[in-house]
């Protein structure tokens, strides 16, 4: 009998763990000896639980940095390596397949037939071409259409996993006090706060198959909330893809946000208002050259803050979502947006008075502008966070989080919170695309209702 596939699975605390889970993981043919992290900070050092990882993993599995990728594959004879995360263009992937195959491996990627599940319920997927497209406002959207409707739906956001495993096997979040009670981080929350903030009830966690479970005895509808610019870990019904108009080429130059296109029922070019016409352009013929069946809509990201005179003359200090300004590569996002749009007199450049991990963030992304990046996956992330805030001589602070800061750090100046929302301007309306979904999936809905 010939010897199990060796396997080693390039992550970042979410794809591959589920890759595992739905394909490596009871398989006798393949026996993964490590998981690798990158683009999250301070997660490695862990292992992939026993209770997780079933009767062939005993022991678990360790989770080790990237960096470690081509000893491991050297020293431990290893067959395959497997690519599971998200948010890289393409000659990252490139190089990345290059180190594997240096070393002496093969390379794969697992596709969508490979890792979707698939639901007894009506599921609509919300997915982006890079972090920061502006995919929360979209999902926003499609949710107040639905419950305007009378549905119940359940968004289940794609994996953050970066705390205890085993703990956090399924999630359920009802309460701002759940986000408490379980300790989640900074990022956690911005993916979270604004669906529990509508009464929605919001799964997530490692393990996919038992959270559909759960989550369908819930729901009538289940919305996929995508990360990163990752495909859904569900078969979509109706899947909708938003696209970023302040970057021209990445609908088609990054992976996977070229197979969200690819597979599109609607593709939304977000930021318009920022844009050139030429840009949106661009990005339309990219669809429509990839996915000529794709409708497309073009939208603005509207940025408002509820007293702007808070701002109007004021020097702040940006704080921004932290994927977006790090492995997303933008420069900036709705906080700067909104401190210029406002009348901010200086937006102070945080960078002198950066502390720890923020300082690192500066070093590790140097296309990012003068704004803070949120991070804090861990506690000493977000002291560190903490200070670098109010070490800036600033007089306010604009946050162009999702989040309520002052629910996790305490800072000695006030915060000005943004908000943005999805504005279509051209081509099917948010409304639209979510009549689509009804009508394709109505015996399935009616199914839904009656259980």
């Amino acid at each position: 009998m010939a010897r199990p596939v060796k396997v080693v699975i390039m992550g970042a605390g979410g794809r591959d763990f589920h890759n595992f889970n739905v394909f490596f993981r009871d398989n006798p043919e393949y026996r993964v000896v490590a998981f690798t992290t990158a683009q999250i900070p301070g997660i490695e050092g862990r292992r992939y639980p026993p209770e997780l990882a079933g009767s062939l993993y005993p022991s678990g599995i360790p989770i080790v940095p990237e960096e470690e990728l081509e000893r491991i594959v050297r020293e431990q004879g290893v067959d395959l390596v497997a690519l599971a995360y998200s948010d890289l263009l393409y000659d990252v992937v490139g190089r990345k397949l290059s180190a594997a195959l240096g070393a002496g491996a093969s390379f794969m990627i697992l596709g969508p037939r490979d890792t979707m599940l698939v639901s007894s319920k009506p599921v609509i997927a919300v997915t982006a071409v890079r972090t920061g497209a502006g995919k929360s406002s979209a999902s926003r959207a499609v949710v107040r259409v639905l419950m305007e409707k009378g549905l119940k739906v359940v968004p289940v956001r794609h994996p953050m996993a970066y705390g205890d495993l085993a703990k956090m096997a399924v999630q359920r979040f009802e309460t701002i006090e759940d986000l408490d009670k379980y300790g989640v981080t900074v990022e956690e929350r911005e993916e979270y706060e604004h669906y529990l903030e509508k009464g929605l009830i919001v799964y997530a966690g490692v393990d996919y198959g038992e959270i559909l479970r759960r989550a369908e005895r819930e729901a009538d509808i289940i919305l996929w909330d995508g990360g990163n610019n990752d495909w859904p870990f569900y078969k979509p019904d109706y899947m909708i893809t938003v696209a970023d108009a302040m970057r021209p080429g990445h609908e088609i130059g990054s992976f996977p946000g070229e197979v969200n296109v690819r597979m599109a029922d609607a593709v939304i070019i977000n930021k318009a208002d920022q844009a050139t016409r030429e840009a949106i352009e661009k990005i339309k013929r990219n669809i429509s050259t990839v996915n000529p069946k794709a409708k497309i809509a073009v939208a603005e990201s509207e940025v408002v803050v509820d007293d702007p005179s808070a701002v109007r003359g004021k020097r702040v200090v940006v704080v921004e979502d932290s994927p977006t300004v790090t492995h997303g590569g933008a420069p900036y996002g709705a906080g700067y947006v909104a401190a210029k749009k406002y009348g901010a007199a200086e937006i102070v450049d945080p960078r002198p008075y950066a502390k720890g991990i923020i300082a690192e963030m500066y070093k590790e992304y140097p296309h990012m502008g003068p704004v803070v990046p949120s991070t804090g996956y861990t506690p000493e992330q977000i002291r560190d966070l903490e200070e670098t805030i109010n070490s800036v001589p600033a007089d306010v602070v604009v946050s162009g989080t999702p989040i309520r800061l002052d629910r996790v750090v305490k800072v000695n100046k006030p915060i000005v919170q943004v908000r943005y929302e999805v504005k279509v301007i051209e081509g099917p309306t948010i409304e639209e695309m979510v009549e689509e979904f009804l009508e394709r999936t109505r015996e399935k809905l009616r199914y839904s209702l009656e259980r």
